[in-house]
């Protein structure tokens, strides 16, 4: 069997990570500005411009990490440099993080799509678990769709900017009450934007490639620049101004700005849209708001349910949960952390019945998580940070670090649902190695010099593949048989390669220190032992390929290039319709990228 590199498409480019990140980060706004209004009401403007100074130094933070993590700087990457246990922890307080992101963002989008407050609780329920359905059959790619969503956000934005310029004001606002500490808990209640750049983190392993570099020594500098800082600029500025435009508006609308937390911005909307027009206009502009922040913190929840699903089935695969999430369906979705992604967020919101409650459990997750991110890099002697990176990566820690011990401290509930999801998940990951016979030694650097994988090169077999003929096939159909005979005719090497289906998206590399092997898939071990049964009585040397990939397209087409053959057969696909409407077509997609070296026949 061919123990083969292989290298997950790198088709996200800076444009489609900023709209996966600007769901995230431009949707904060919706409901951060309300909830600073509702910690200090008229002297919330400091605390709004100093988490937007937390923001932009998170972002800058993670710039430098995406350049020294091309295969993906999310915590459970970088941390895993320094221990497989710290990454654990990062991985499950990023769990958290992520189940109450799709709880908090169905809620928010309920709430500007003018559910009923009474209703918005089943309502949220009710979206999360249609966002599973979908996901059944693997996850929605939303870099396109991200940013057809970000466009009409950011028009709105700026409309609304435009409409209450005139309009601003610093009379009604006032210095900040009640001393530091009052602050600084009012400061923690608005942290609230901060986890979508750990999702572009885990994204870098598939974004394209900087120029001049390659898949050896993929670079993604420029490409995780360009994603976050334009981004990063948007939630700092317009966040700034829309939180101004709220003090700006009178004291005697007070309580209706705390009535409206859940949708401020789709009240900023109509309040502005009414002075710079008419009142039937600010309706209409409020109306139109209300939509387009609903459909794209809609998104933000299927956004998080794809992540949580990548995240813990990437956990399974290095052994930190039970083997049994690796189980697959039909459509190549593991089941049990699909059960997990979207029961977790149904179960958040069965027992937290507002937007306030939703938010004081969110921050202990990203927050811990990230700050695990930035320590572990901040220590890591490996990386060629420069002195002032590095300076300004431990400073942000340690206001992280400050923030989540408050957290701690002040809100016993978030505390509580924290360990929860790191106490079950801990135990799991022991029940894990446990079953797998994994056990922890300790053992000097010069012996660990010796046993690494990458300095045990006699065992590593060099093998030049020749040209033959490569075929894929799912199943023993007649393309094999097929493949076969014109194997023996052409007197070639027969390529035998079998596809299994990950529909997940990753929070890292598919490369593991286990690598997957047909022998213990029953499907793909009956077709390769009968074809190499075949092929010794039918003299014809027939070489066993496996591989486990998110884009079986890709996969084929790179390894079609890798091993140089001059044929590649396909069988005509069967698919049904609905499931070649989700998922697409193989066999189309090969034929549209294949290079013109390689014949093609598509065998029905």
């Amino acid at each position: 069997m061919h123990n083969l590199v292989i290298h997950r498409p790198r088709n996200v480019d800076w444009k489609r990570a900023a709209g996966l990140l600007y769901g995230d980060w431009g949707t904060s706004k919706a409901y951060v500005t309300g909830l600073a209004f509702l910690a200090a009401g008229y002297a919330s403007l400091p605390i709004l411009l100093a988490v937007c100074l937390l923001t932009g130094l998170v972002g800058y933070n993670y710039i430098v990490i995406c350049r020294h993590f091309p295969e993906g700087g999310g915590v459970y990457s970088a941390a895993r440099d320094q221990s497989r246990f710290l990454a654990a922890m990062g991985a499950l307080l990023l769990i958290a993080n992520f189940t109450v992101t799709a709880s908090l963002s169905g809620w928010a989008a309920m709430s500007y799509l003018g559910v009923p407050p009474a209703h918005v609780a089943l309502a949220t329920t009710g979206l999360i678990f249609a966002v599973g359905v979908a996901n059944y059959f693997g996850p929605k790619h939303g870099g396109s769709l991200a940013v057809s969503l970000a466009i009409p956000m950011v028009c709105v934005v700026v409309l609304l900017i435009l409409f209450s310029l005139p309009h601003l004001t610093l009379d009604y606002t006032r210095p900040p009450q009640g001393g530091f500490r009052v602050n600084w808990l009012a400061f923690i209640e608005v942290i609230l934007a901060l986890s979508g750049v750990e999702a572009i983190a885990n994204l870098t392993g598939v974004m394209k490639l900087d120029p001049g570099s390659t898949m050896a020594k993929p670079s993604v500098a420029r490409t995780a620049r360009w994603a976050i800082l334009p981004v990063a600029i948007e939630v700092v500025l317009a966040t700034s101004i829309l939180g101004w435009a709220m003090l700006s508006i009178p004291p005697e609308f007070a309580d209706t700005l705390r009535q409206r937390k859940d949708d401020m911005l789709k009240l900023l909307a109509e309040h502005y849209g009414a002075l710079a027009f008419s009142p039937e206009f600010g309706r209409l502009f409020g109306l139109i708001t209300g939509l387009v922040i609903g459909v794209l913190l809609l998104s933000a929840v299927n956004t998080a349910i794809s992540a949580l699903i990548g995240l813990v089935y990437i956990m399974a695969r290095d052994d930190e949960l039970p083997r049994s999430f690796r189980r697959l369906n039909a459509f190549g979705v593991p089941w049990w952390p699909m059960v997990i992604a979207v029961g977790m967020p149904i179960l958040v919101v069965a027992f937290v019945h507002n937007l306030q409650s939703l938010a004081g459990l969110y921050a202990i997750g990203v927050v811990g998580a990230i700050a695990l991110n930035l320590v572990s890099c901040t220590f890591n002697r490996h990386l060629r940070l420069r002195w002032h990176e590095r300076g300004i990566m431990g400073l942000t820690f340690v206001i992280l670090f400050a923030v989540e011990l408050t957290i701690a401290k002040t809100k016993p509930d978030a505390l509580f649902f924290a360990i929860c999801v790191v106490g079950i998940g801990l135990g799991l990951r022991s029940h894990a190695q446990r079953r797998a016979g994994l056990r922890t030694v300790t053992v000097p650097h010069e012996v660990a010099a010796v046993v690494a994988p990458g300095n045990l090169t006699a065992f590593q077999l060099d093998l030049q593949p020749s040209s033959g003929i490569l075929v894929a096939a799912r199943g023993p159909t007649a393309v094999l048989r097929f493949a076969l005979e014109e194997a023996r005719l052409r007197q070639s090497t027969l390529y035998v390669l079998y596809v299994r289906e990950l529909a997940v998206n990753l929070p890292a590399s598919l490369s593991s220190r286990d690598p997957p092997k047909w022998q213990n898939n029953p499907q793909a071990s009956q077709i390769m032992l009968s074809m190499i049964d075949a092929g010794q009585k039918n003299q014809v040397r027939v070489v066993p390929v496996y591989a486990v990939s998110d884009d079986p397209a890709a996969t084929i087409l790179d390894l079609a290039a890798t091993l140089g053959v001059e044929m590649l057969v396909l069988g005509a696909s069967h698919r049904r319709s609905l499931a070649r409407i989700l998922k697409g077509n193989v066999v189309a997609e090969v034929a549209r990228n294949l290079p013109d070296t390689i014949q093609l026949l598509i065998y029905g």
